[in-house]
């Protein structure tokens, strides 16, 4: 997703609303029972929550087989583009009776993942 920009006087300018904040913790993969699969930046997790940063919605992903190929591999290369991810949430919170799976992320599927366009029904 391109961020916003602005031009002023031939300077162009980028709006800070449209740049991702950076944010700390592990870059992680969770499956619930009835939310779906999300992957974003674990913020915490306590015994009725998991919150999760900059997170993504994961509809549809083609990896090595199962969300572990996704977690350590990232997508597929030439499948990229039949991803369906969602927009960037600034914070999810799940409810822990729903999460059933929580995986790291590697670095190199971290970068895979947020390099997928969002999903547009257009």
């Amino acid at each position: 997703m391109e961020p916003s920009t602005i031009s002023i006087n031939n300077v162009e300018y980028i709006r800070k609303d449209s740049i991702a904040q950076k944010v700390e913790g592990d870059y992680v993969i969770v499956r619930c029972r009835n939310a779906g699969v999300h992957a974003g930046y674990l913020k915490s997790r306590d015994a009725d929550t998991v919150v999760l940063m900059n997170s993504r919605r994961l509809w549809r992903w083609w990896s090595k087989f199962t969300l572990s190929g996704l977690a350590t591999e990232g997508v597929l290369k030439g499948k990229e583009s039949s991803c369906r991810f969602s927009c960037v949430l600034p914070e999810l919170v799940l409810t822990t009776s729903d999460v059933c799976e929580q995986i790291p992320c590697t670095t190199k599927a971290l970068n895979s993942i947020v390099s997928i366009p969002e999903h547009s029904n257009e």
